[in-house]
């Protein structure tokens, strides 16, 4: 049987709807069963509106999908006003209660995989959802302490510390255990979702330098490099704390299968830099598997038929590959 993959919806107002649309003639049905969680009056608007002229198939569950074409599970029964390019409660709620569904699919296994296209966090306050992003609701829904969030193209893959937090609080949040743990995650992600038996790991230091030895910064003598003493004592293969300035311009970066940088803006630029549009975020530690464009809402250009779905179509590559590794190693047990 072929796994079944819920995608969200995200924003009603941004590019979501077209990527997904646009990505259909790119997805392989022969590997699995794409289902498109969304109210079908918006996918029945962007389709026209766009003149994409797309088929699918709508359903009222899961058990009612069809292989060889999109699949469109309306769970909200309702038609939200669409109204492109804007921040609204109606698009915040409807891109919510997609992901609430998709993840109670999930945990219920008729689902293999969510695909999460993008949310704005102003529509989701709006709708009453006090979330700094994806991330961490996925955690609190799946009841989850600790996740990661893990931006990859193919062997490049970039891992975050901290996440969604002002860069104010990044320093007073850093502490020996909090990057013990996420890179213990990390590692057992590496070796059970990527299939890497001994993955090496590179390390970022916090500030300028890597320190600079103390000169320029304390974190890296007090936090970074005992919390890496302890990972090596344990059997990790990591290396570091590496200044992130010139890591990925002297190439260092192929020399390691993923990067664990200290906050969000020092991992994320460069790899989105370096992945051209193609990258996937993957919140590695969820007993679900979760994967993602690595672009926002585009508010700018939605509805105007010049959205990229590139990175969308990896992010629903990457989650077929995880969920047939899944089911692979679940059997062998």
């Amino acid at each position: 049987m072929l796994p079944k993959i819920g995608i969200t919806i995200g924003d009603i107002n941004g590019i979501g709807p077209e990527i997904a649309l646009k990505a259909i003639s790119e997805i392989d049905y022969s590997v699995s069963v794409p289902i498109l969680i969304s109210s079908a009056p918006v996918i029945d608007f962007y389709n026209s509106e766009l003149g994409l002229n797309k088929s699918f198939h709508k359903i009222t569950s899961v058990s009612e999908a069809k292989d060889g074409i999109l699949n469109i599970l309306d769970t909200n029964k309702s038609s939200p006003e669409i109204e492109t390019g804007k921040i609204t409660k109606q698009a915040g709620l409807a891109s919510m209660r997609s992901i609430e569904s998709a993840i109670s699919l999930c945990i219920a296994k008729e689902l293999k995989a969510m695909v999460t296209l993008p949310i704005s966090k102003e529509s989701v306050q709006l709708a009453g959802y006090d979330i700094p992003g994806h991330t961490e609701f996925l955690a609190e829904q799946t009841n989850t302490d600790q996740v990661l969030m893990m931006l990859v193209n193919g062997a490049l893959r970039v891992a975050l510390i901290t996440g969604h937090i002002p860069i104010s609080k990044v320093a007073s949040s850093l502490n020996q255990e909090l990057i013990i743990t996420k890179a213990s995650i990390l590692s057992e992600s590496l070796k059970q979702d990527f299939g890497i038996s001994n993955p090496r790991i590179a390390v970022f230091g916090l500030n300028p330098h890597a320190g600079d030895g103390g000169v320029l910064g304390s974190e890296e003598n007090e936090i970074i490099t005992p919390a890496i003493g302890k990972l090596k004592e344990s059997g990790i293969n990591v290396d570091g704390p590496f200044p992130a300035d010139g890591f990925f311009g002297q190439k260092k970066h192929q020399q390691y299968d993923a990067i664990l940088a200290m906050y969000h803006d020092q991992g994320l630029a460069p790899f989105k830099l370096l992945s051209f549009g193609k990258g996937v975020n993957f919140t590695a530690g969820l007993p679900i598997i979760r994967t993602s464009p690595d672009h926002g809402t585009a508010f700018d250009i939605a509805g105007k038929g010049i959205a990229d779905p590139s990175s969308f179509i990896q992010a629903y590559q990457l989650a077929v590959e995880l969920a047939q590794k899944k089911s692979r190693n679940e059997r062998n047990r």
